[in-house]
């Protein structure tokens, strides 16, 4: 492995949820500490299963496992590292300042940005700090740190000032409050990150066209910002030999090998290595020692028995709930490269076969789908909205007003934060906002929903929902903001989107409950993708489908109110008669 040749003392892993990050992260710890290498593995994974993977409860200590000499984790725990935080940034004003403005501080530090921050808080002692890491030859991070995090840590400023004096509306903002007291040790740790010398950051992405294109964003940000030393892994390739004894294991294997023959241009200069798809859990150390090396039982495992029969509702089943409302909006929510649009277009024409009025709306740069629906079916309008136009226009629009009143430094400031990834989601959610409204007279079905974590921010300030009682302030009209229509369950419908693996479900069941916490209760779960649903014959791909099992009864027990899988097509779902298949398929790969 690439990856692997000559490490420096820090490795941080990065990728998407469900990519299998953690997993290498654990092999590699495995493999060096195997080598007689004294390695620090750290979790900064909301969703961790570090302790699972390696049978042992680890949590927020370091602690050695057992039965790898050398070997010692920590699992940071993101959510009470955020806590911690937020009670040392907001005690030393309660009391001091108004209530209403401590409890919009607190509200501001609620979200995702705040966790991230707080996680990276909690870490860059274990980079900077030589006494407590003199111990350890290599420390290895799962989930490293986003550029967007670094960026803002790079900051100077009065972040406390800016935000108390109520300038941080509905953006990220809150989370930089109070961090001038630890400037310099960020500062190291941002040094140490891009030393070449002392640090490599290894991209985890599958080979898929969507996550390629993510990793290749996350591999532009991070070097733009110093971060250069980068190693590309492609995990989960399907072993070319499974695709002789099955036609879904045939059309997954062309998918994978188009997708990589297409990668993106920024990512060919990057070492790479593949990762070959194995059949067995990553749990347990026998797992891991054979996840980076060539294994034949891992490509030909013993044959496995699985139902006759997957049973669980499909698409369509939910569809045919929604369409007895007659109209409404339904959105699809869930972390990238879950399948959100193909969904949403699923449902859009299911919808209009049922002869209802629909609206298909969705950001998504790749606009295939929108032209392949194009005036093919009747009753289905489709939009695509722009997110870069969108932002650029929102940009414009907080500077023309905010920035207007602000010194040079302090517009400087509120141009950086206006760079993040907030500022797209809010600039999306407001475009979505001006197509809701239809949603009173037909069904609009939306695409690329904002994550729980703007609703969070849109909520608590109030922004959106002030700026539209302005506007009709005095006028004696009734009116709705999106976030009202967004919490009546009898308007909208949310369904969360999510694949049968571990940590994608996980991050769906956190998404879950950040939506609750702004007042939304999803409707529905749909579990995309699915192998078991698809009947394969390949024993590898039998194998991976048993392994699903488990995680569509999580969906389907502890989870979802209502639920519907669908299979893994052979062929990818593009055009109105493969969407209403795939609405439809439970048991078969159509």
């Amino acid at each position: 492995m690439n990856f692997l040749q000559h490490p420096p003392r820090f490795l941080f892993f990065t990728g998407k949820g469900g990519v299998g990050k953690t997993s290498i992260a654990c092999a590699t710890a495995v493999q060096l500490a195997s080598a007689g290498k004294r390695v620090l593995l750290v979790s900064t994974d909301p969703a961790s299963n570090v302790g699972q993977v390696f049978g042992t409860d680890i949590g927020n200590h370091i602690t050695a496992i057992a039965a790898v000499p050398g070997l010692f984790a920590l699992e940071i725990n993101p959510q009470a590292a955020a806590q911690a935080y937020r009670d040392r940034i907001v005690g030393p004003v309660r009391g001091v300042l108004p209530e209403t403005v401590v409890k919009g501080i607190e509200e501001q530090l609620s979200g995702a940005c705040t966790t991230e921050i707080a996680a990276f808080d909690e870490f860059t002692a274990l980079l900077t700090d030589a006494a407590l890491t003199a111990d350890y030859a290599h420390i290895i991070f799962d989930t490293a740190p986003t550029g967007h995090t670094i960026r803002l840590l790079q900051l100077p400023g009065a972040w406390s000032g800016f935000l108390e004096a109520g300038k941080g509306d509905a953006s990220c903002l809150g989370p930089l409050a109070g961090l001038e007291k630890q400037r310099s040790q960020y500062k190291a740790a941002v040094a140490a990150l891009a030393d070449p010398l002392r640090t490599r950051l290894v991209l985890v992405a599958r080979a898929q066209s969507a996550t390629l294109r993510e990793v290749a964003r996350t591999h532009a940000e991070l070097a733009a910002i110093g971060l250069s030393q980068q190693y590309l892994v492609i995990n989960g390739v399907l072993p070319a030999g499974q695709a002789e004894q099955d036609e879904l294991a045939a059309a997954i294997l062309r998918r994978e090998q188009a997708a990589l023959a297409a990668v993106p241009e920024e990512l060919k200069a990057l070492p790479r290595d593949l990762v070959a798809l194995k059949s067995f859990n990553l749990v347990g150390l026998d797992a891991l020692r054979q996840l980076l090396v060539p294994t034949a039982d891992a490509e030909n495992p013993a044959p496995i028995e699985l139902p006759a029969r997957l049973a669980a509702p499909n698409l369509s089943t939910l569809v045919a709930e929604i369409a007895r409302d007659g109209h409404g909006l339904v959105m699809l929510m869930g972390k990238g490269g879950v399948g959100k649009t193909t969904l949403a277009a699923a449902v859009a024409v299911e919808l209009a076969h049922r002869g209802l009025p629909v609206h298909l709306t969705t950001s998504d740069p790749a606009a295939h789908l929108a032209e392949t629906l194009d005036g093919s079916l009747a009753n289905l309008t489709v939009s695509r909205i722009d997110p870069h136009a969108e932002t650029e226009r929102y940009r414009q629009h907080v500077l023309d007003t905010k920035g207007a009143q602000l010194d040079a430094a302090g517009r400087a400031l509120l141009e950086e934060d206006l760079r993040s990834p907030c500022t797209e989601e809010i600039a999306v959610f407001q475009a979505f906002s001006r197509i809701i409204r239809e949603a009173g007279k037909k069904f609009v079905v939306m695409d690329t929903a904002p994550t729980g974590h703007t609703l969070l921010l849109l909520d608590a300030t109030g922004a959106y929902h002030r700026e539209i009682s302005r506007q009709m302030g005095g006028s004696g009209l009734h009116y709705t903001t999106p976030m009202m229509q967004l919490q009546d369950p009898q308007q909208t419908k949310v369904l969360l989107v999510t694949l049968a693996e571990t940590t994608p479900v996980l991050e769906a069941a956190n998404l879950q409950s950040d939506l609750r916490r702004a007042g939304i209760e999803p409707w529905a779960w749909v579990v995309n993708n699915s192998i078991a649903a698809a009947q394969p014959r390949a024993p590898l791909l039998r194998q991976r489908a048993h392994n699903e099992l488990r995680e569509i009864e999580a969906v389907a027990t502890r989870h979802a109110s209502r639920f519907a899988v669908v299979p893994l097509l052979r062929e990818e779902p593009v055009g109105a008669r493969r969407l209403r298949e795939l609405a439809e398929s439970v048991t078969e790969g159509i």
